[in-house]
């Protein structure tokens, strides 16, 4: 009868462990997957003033557009967490968009190797960024899936697992088209 009632206890101590372990496990997935996103940020970032200093020599005038990039730059470095981040990060792609579609207003910067050469780094990166953040998104459902289910909600509630949030761009500054004006001088 104590044999098996040590048993029982021995096979609910396993579970219990099996449901920590898992837990940390995509923790520490989730955490991989942010710096991986970091990364790949950072590059973006680093990216960004060459490419403001080829625009400039080509279309100097439209300072308020270049402006606005390194403003949205300076905002998304600064942001802290995936809700924020994603917030910024969707400003700056946007300022982005907007470079490259005064590029097409200008044959002679289009014509330039090395703004070439940034615009598809840059696209790269931007894949790169893609798909590191449906990585990540995914861990982060796996995460607070298991956190929620029964019963490793109670493991996860003793040991203070909290979900995380998920790093979505927000849709306008996907799917909007930018608007170039030419008669004011800046794009809008």
């Amino acid at each position: 009868m104590i044999y098996a009632a040590l048993a029982v206890v021995v096979f609910l101590v396993f579970i219990v462990v099996g449901m920590y372990n898992s837990l940390v496990g995509l923790r520490v997935q989730a955490d991989n997957a942010w710096a991986d996103i970091d990364v790949q940020l950072k590059r973006r970032y680093d990216l960004i003033p060459n490419l403001v200093e080829t625009v400039k020599g080509y279309a100097g005038h439209e300072k308020d557009t270049l402006e606005g990039v390194v403003a949205a730059r300076n905002s998304a470095m600064s942001s802290q967490g995936p809700a924020a981040k994603a917030e910024t990060e969707g400003v700056l792609t946007q300022a982005l968009r907007q470079v490259f579609a005064l590029a097409e207003a200008y044959p002679q910067l289009r014509a330039v190797e090395s703004f070439n050469q940034l615009q598809q780094t840059l696209n790269q990166i931007e894949d790169t960024v893609q798909n590191a953040r449906r990585y990540y998104n995914a861990v982060v459902r796996d995460l607070n899936t298991k956190i929620q289910q029964f019963p490793t909600n109670i493991i996860a509630g003793m040991f203070n697992f909290k979900p995380r949030e998920f790093f979505e761009i927000t849709a306008p500054a996907e799917r909007e088209v930018p608007k170039v004006s030419f008669g004011t001088g800046a794009a809008q």
